[in-house]
């Protein structure tokens, strides 16, 4: 039972001031048997000026993830997100599987109309999907049981798509993907996920952390320094199964849910909107340690810190200039 310190910074600088920023965050660890969080806190901060952090409303979705919501009304240049959380998880129980393959996938089919599964089982559609249907009748066949199919695809993933940095980003669609046999943890997942739902397995996606392992264990994990994704496979007589196709792994001990979805928009650890220029830059850290919980009375997190960004070619904020315009206009009516 492994416990874990994880922190994820979420920093935002932008080239010049922006204002009413309504922003959504999904960094909440999801407990279960398999994981009990001793301690979560998050931190919002800004170089505003305002002496406290705004308050952060939660509430939990329809997929049962806990999502939090905040606004920063004043005018800033940086905005900094600090989720810490002390984590303790367990050893999954693996799927004993004894049941026939036929009646496995009966059971399958006889969820096609079920409302709890449906959001899981649609197909995606994209230009490639006759050669991707090719592949997987080459891959899989309902004479094996759903769970060896399952671990067969998320093999497949992780033999024949490159990890590569910097050749997609959250919105690349799955045929980019496909054409491209390569990508990050939510390329891998996007795929596994959308070859699962062709062949009748439902399929949800996952954001979270992937835990480093020690030493002596040896292997590199992909995804370390940075949220993760995987994929949530339903099978029959067991449930939802996690599978890490960027790491060719069944998740275990080793892996942290955050959120549970359709696809990556229903899983998005922080995003929203504001007033202002659109340039800005965006930096993440997470940051993951072997360690004892901290005890629940522990300090609170202190703000992170902030700092201005300096920019002597920072284009023109239009809002600004057009507040600046409506007090010159005002002034010049007043001396009139």
């Amino acid at each position: 039972m492994p416990s874990y310190t994880i922190k994820h910074i979420t920093r935002y600088s932008y080239a010049a001031e922006v204002v009413d920023g309504a922003n959504q965050i999904m960094l909440y660890p999801l407990p279960d048997e398999r994981l009990q969080v001793a301690r979560h806190e998050v931190c919002v901060s800004s170089d505003s000026g305002a002496r406290h952090g705004p308050p952060i409303d939660t509430y939990v979705d329809a997929f049962g993830n806990t999502v939090g919501v905040f606004t920063v009304l004043e005018p800033h240049t940086v905005l900094v997100i600090e989720s810490s959380a002390d984590v303790t998880t367990h050893p999954i129980q693996f799927p004993m599987d004894e049941e026939p393959a036929a009646q496995q996938w009966q059971d399958l089919r006889s969820r096609q109309l079920d409302p709890a599964f449906i959001d899981f089982l649609t197909p995606e559609d994209f230009k490639s999907l006759a050669d991707v249907k090719t592949t997987l009748s080459q891959l899989t066949s309902e004479t094996e049981k759903p769970l060896k199919n399952a671990l067969v695809l998320s093999e497949y993933v992780f033999g024949h798509f490159d990890y590569r940095q910097g050749v997609t980003n959250i919105e690349t669609p799955a045929e980019e993907i496909w054409q491209l046999k390569a990508g990050v943890c939510q390329d891998f997942a996007h795929i596994l996920q959308a070859l699962l739902r062709q062949v009748g397995i439902p399929a949800r996606y996952v954001s979270g952390y992937v835990c480093p392992k020690k030493e002596e264990e040896g292997a590199e994990v992909r995804g370390i320094g940075a949220t993760h994704a995987w994929v949530e496979a339903y099978i029959p007589n067991y449930g939802w199964l996690g599978l890490d196709p960027t790491n060719n792994t069944i998740v275990n001990d080793g892996h942290v849910r955050m959120a549970i979805g359709r696809n990556f928009p229903d899983c998005t650890p922080v995003k929203g909107t504001y007033k202002g220029i659109g340039t800005h830059k965006l930096h993440v850290s997470v940051q993951i340690d072997f360690a004892e919980p901290v005890p629940a009375d522990a300090p609170a997190l202190a703000p992170a810190p902030v700092y201005a960004v300096p920019d002597p070619e920072m284009p023109a904020n239009s809002f600004r200039l057009y507040q600046e315009q409506q007090q010159r206009h005002q002034q010049q009516q007043q001396q009139q």
